[in-house]
């Protein structure tokens, strides 16, 4: 039998999903990170994957043709030369960029979605101001690089979805001029960029140690990943311009299939490809993660059953952990507001619920302004997806058909994404981009 696993590496934990030619699901398995910490380091990322894979059942692992993995966007780390890590990750969004916003200014092109404190470049400049390097060769990666070159061994390979936000030209397939003229220009350390492929097209085979440690065959090969949300996407069954995917997990992302490219950094707004078509979104640090600072997820189920969804709370929040936000509203200093804070726990969270609604609206509306196409439908993917109440909510807000995703796992996606990739081994841009030692 001709199987794809996909893996997807999101912000509450790992997953795997194995599915058949016809997409079946034959086999799937997960891995939750201890806490919001250990999600920082990529020993720990190495023993999910490998955890993962430990949990398919043997015969499933050994009919593996394909693989793909997505992660985080904009979750980055260096390595050495060897593959081995020498930062711990910056995560997706972690806004230490905000001290380099004047560098990166000056660097990139006006309204680039790279002008962002949590992008992969914003961290790149971090990263080369405060990491103190010895005068060896460093590769840069994404989550997905990282975890595709353990499975491969091919050290700085990543996909036209995770490089978006490091400065690739998702147009034309290059890096462009004003990137790799900032790259060579940069004195005293060598840090390379990673070469770039489509999103699941082969990179290469498993090594020999994953076939004699896991059990797969020595011609499944690894493709090229993608985003967490991305995959999201293609798992949800959205495939029409004006369909939409909402990912609500840890973090709220809006995906919004258009025939249109809109790239907007004053809003945080960015496109993707996927195949000759757009997808026009934006991520807000608000979402899921708010939601299990105050409430369990047995008190998010019991309470959320006690709220009416067609009234209104009367409350007015901005529901983020912390200050900064990237999407609708990009301010690294905006404050969370989440007052006042009423004594009954229904109403607080009926509030809640409401405001991250409001703030979908506020996405899918300024997406629309700016030129996407008309929002017809939404899915929701992530664990939100699993409350009919917050559902009925933001159907009330976006006022079109609001319906669960097809399939919510990002996993599934993935797993499509390495079963219909292209497998002839071929990079959408062949030049491998340097810090050159002088």
């Amino acid at each position: 039998m001709n199987l794809s696993l996909g893996l997807d590496f999101g912000t509450s934990g790992a997953r795997a999903v194995v599915i058949d030619s016809n997409l079946q699901v034959k086999a799937q398995t997960q891995y939750a990170w201890e806490n919001s910490e250990s999600n920082k380091l990529p020993h720990v990322w190495q023993k999910a994957l490998f955890s993962l894979l430990n949990n398919i059942p043997e015969n499933i692992r050994q009919q593996i043709q394909a693989i793909a993995i997505d992660g985080t966007s904009a979750t980055v780390l260096l390595c050495n030369s060897y593959g081995k890590p020498v930062t711990e990750a910056l995560l997706y969004n972690d806004s230490r960029g905000v001290a380099m916003m004047d560098k990166l200014k000056s660097i990139a092109p006006d309204n680039h979605p790279v002008i962002s404190a949590t992008s992969s470049f914003a961290k790149l400049l971090w990263l080369l101001e405060n990491i103190s390097l010895s005068n060896q060769t460093y590769y840069f990666l994404h989550q997905a690089d990282w975890l595709g070159f353990l499975l491969h061994g091919k050290l700085g390979v990543s996909d036209y979805n995770n490089v978006l936000k490091l400065g690739y030209d998702v147009g034309d397939l290059s890096y462009r001029d004003w990137l790799t003229n900032f790259v060579n220009s940069e004195v005293g350390k060598s840090i390379q960029l990673p070469e770039v492929v489509t999103p699941g097209a082969t990179v290469g085979n498993v090594t020999t140690e994953v076939v004699n440690n896991f059990g797969l065959s020595p011609e499944c090969v690894v493709c090229g990943g993608t985003t967490d949300s991305i995959a999201a996407f293609i798992a949800s069954g959205a495939n029409t311009p004006g369909e939409a995917v909402t990912s609500l997990g840890s973090t709220l992302v809006l995906k919004l299939l258009s025939r249109t490219r809109v790239d907007d950094a004053k809003y945080g707004i960015y496109s993707h490809r996927l195949g000759d078509l757009w997808l026009v979104g934006g991520a807000s640090n608000t979402g899921g993660a708010v939601l299990r600072h105050f409430f369990t997820d047995n008190e998010l189920e019991s309470l959320s059953k006690q709220i009416d969804p067609n009234i209104k709370s009367g409350l007015d929040y901005y529901p983020l952990l912390e200050k900064g936000d990237r999407f609708p509203i990009n301010d690294p200093e905006l404050l969370p507001r989440l007052t006042p804070r009423p004594e009954n726990p229904v109403v607080f969270l009926h509030g809640l619920l409401e405001s991250i609604a409001r703030i979908e609206l506020r996405g899918y509306e300024l997406l629309q302004a700016l030129s996407a196409a008309t929002l017809t439908k939404v899915y929701t993917a992530g664990g939100g997806a699993k409350n009919p109440t917050f559902t009925e909510i933001r159907a009330r807000y976006l006022g079109v058909p609001t319906m669960k995703a097809v399939f919510t796992d990002a996993a599934y996606g993935s797993a499509i994404l390495a079963k219909r990739g292209n497998r002839e081994l071929g990079f959408a841009e062949k030049s491998r981009v340097s810090i050159i030692d002088n």
